[in-house]
């Protein structure tokens, strides 16, 4: 988007360079379950102080006294879980990246989460789309936001995930973590925190405390990176028999605590209401059914990427939906291919990552991208084509002294 970094970066881009990048991501040339862009997104200045200030409006409605009771119905019974804090330690933002009516590029959200994303692995691509791809002989260029340095931001990342706890006491958690899509962030997260990668199975409940066995030395668990969806273990709650129900009274401490997983979801963007966010609403408060459906999209709220979205909506879809309580329709966003590939432009997606540090305010670290050619963002529906993918977005180094 930044067209001389543009012009520069797919002047000198290479196959052979593209194949060296993706062995540097993993280091021993391990293949990704995913599929990773042939290039970075370089933002412009203009559009990141847009996506800054669309992320603090967000940011305005979740430090709102009545937060809590606005989203009361966003958990589902079924999962609640007790010991909730007041607040989450993550956030994430997806913004798809249009133009107005002025052919002003814009960021207009689609999805957010207050759930933990790839904030180790996002920072070893940009390592390597720097080294391979010479991008300092263009710029002194960063993923990070407001002056910081790597250094710095791995330094808030450890503060927020262990705290003053020993690091073998914080433990990554998923339903099975060596065979998650995600493993390669997890293994980066144990190389610069510290902490041990376990699956749900792999820990065990004494009374009310939580234990893992590492060459044979039992250990006590005080903080829980969470990184574990309930979606995933919805049909196999047996999984809970073996190790231990995240429902009970626990002593632990969770990073982030799940509930906060459905609170900040689609479940609030009908309460939205800025230029950054499409029209959005509870498909049960309809007074009426839009009669420009093809303009509109259906989620259900419950999901996660991208699953059960209806882009090409009808009355048929919304007419089928037994539970209209769990469903949004929201004003279609269209993204602006923006992103000059070999063969064409490429849309793109945005994703704002925010730490937030206990007794302190959110601070917006780091970004992911995802590029796309099809209806679809996320990198499942765009496996077969190139210039698409997950990557990062680059901009021009603040310097703060």
């Amino acid at each position: 988007m930044i067209g001389p970094y543009r012009e520069y970066f797919n002047r000198n881009f290479t196959t052979i360079k593209y194949v060296r990048f993706l062995k540097e991501i993993t280091g021993d040339g391990t293949p990704l379950p995913f599929r990773v862009a042939e290039t970075p997104v370089f933002i412009p200045k203009d559009l990141k102080e847009q996506l800054i200030s669309a992320g603090q409006e967000i940011i305005k409605l979740i430090r709102r006294p009545d937060f809590k009771e606005l989203t009361a119905k966003a958990i589902p019974a079924e999962w609640y879980v007790p010991n909730e804090n007041e607040h989450p330690h993550f956030l994430a933002f997806d913004f798809g990246i249009c133009k107005d009516e002025t052919g002003r590029l814009v960021p207009r959200l689609i999805e957010l989460q207050g759930f933990p994303s790839l904030f180790a692995f996002q920072a070893q691509l940009s390592n390597c789309y720097n080294k391979v791809f010479e991008l300092d002989q263009l710029a002194v260029l960063s993923p990070y936001f407001q002056g910081m340095t790597e250094q710095q931001y791995f330094s808030l990342l450890k503060r927020v995930i262990v705290g003053n706890f020993l690091s073998e006491e914080v433990v990554l958690m998923d339903v099975d973590a060596p065979k998650q899509k995600t493993a390669i962030d997890f293994l980066l997260t144990e190389k610069q925190l510290g902490i041990p990668v376990l699956s749900l199975t792999d820990i065990f409940k004494e009374e009310d405390q939580l234990f893992y066995q590492k060459e044979g030395k039992k250990t006590r668990i005080r903080r829980i990176y969470n990184r574990l969806i309930f979606d995933e273990v919805n049909t196999r709650q047996e999984l809970f028999q073996s190790s231990f129900d995240p429902r009970e009274p626990l002593d632990v401490e969770w990073i982030t605590h799940p509930n906060w997983f459905y609170r900040i979801s689609k479940f609030i963007l009908p309460f939205l209401k800025n230029e950054f966010v499409p029209d959005t609403y509870f498909l049960n408060a309809l007074e009426s059914i839009p009669e420009d459906l093809e303009n509109y999209v259906l989620k259900p709220l419950f999901s996660f990427a991208g699953h059960g979205v209806i882009i090409d909506v009808e009355q048929s879809d919304i007419d089928h939906i037994t539970d209209p309580h769990n469903w949004i329709l929201q004003k279609k966003v269209v993204y602006e291919p923006v992103i000059r590939s070999p063969d064409g432009l490429v849309k793109t997606e945005i994703r704002l990552l925010y730490l937030w540090p206990d007794g302190e305010e959110p601070q917006l670290c780091m970004n992911l991208v995802r590029l796309s050619k099809g209806k679809m963002i996320g990198v499942q529906y765009n496996a077969d084509l190139d210039w698409v993918g997950g990557t990062v977005g680059l901009m021009d180094a603040e310097i703060y002294n």
